[in-house]
């Protein structure tokens, strides 16, 4: 099963949440089927999910819960082809890898850095985002046909 018509209502209804920010419902909608898929779509979810949840972690504070699940999602995403399952795979893993390394490079300076990279993606509520370090949050985007 790899053609976008093949994948469940609940896939895309997670793409959906994830694109929206709501991170932990995407997780919770995620998991549901992953916990249920034996086939080539096992990994393939769960490194969706893992990166919902780094996200998720990231607007708590918590960089290195989202540095550790940032690196599993996207090393489980690589091994799928960059146009997989009707998303670009390889955009979400560049977004992701950005993130990374700033997420690192945060955790390394200390908790105001990374409350600055969270507000910097937008992930921390009544902060203003600080001039110029804006960044766009990892994002599914459906292949071009």
């Amino acid at each position: 099963m790899n053609t976008y018509d093949e994948f469940p209502a609940e896939f895309w209804q997670g793409v959906e949440q994830f694109n929206a920010g709501a991170f932990y419902d995407c997780h919770d909608t995620l998991e549901a089927i992953w916990l249920e898929c034996y086939g080539t779509e096992k990994k393939f979810y769960q490194g969706i999910l893992q990166i919902a949840v780094a996200c998720y972690h990231l607007s708590h504070l918590n960089w290195r819960g989202c540095a550790i699940l940032l690196g599993e999602g996207m090393s489980r995403l690589s091994q799928y082809p960059a146009d997989y399952a009707g998303i670009e795979v390889e955009a979400l893993i560049d977004r992701s890898a950005e993130m990374l390394t700033l997420v690192q490079q945060a955790g390394d300076s200390g908790e105001v850095a990374v409350h600055q990279v969270a507000q910097a993606y937008g992930l921390v509520a009544g902060s203003p985002i600080p001039s110029g370090i804006e960044r766009s949050l990892p994002y599914i985007n459906r292949v071009s046909i």
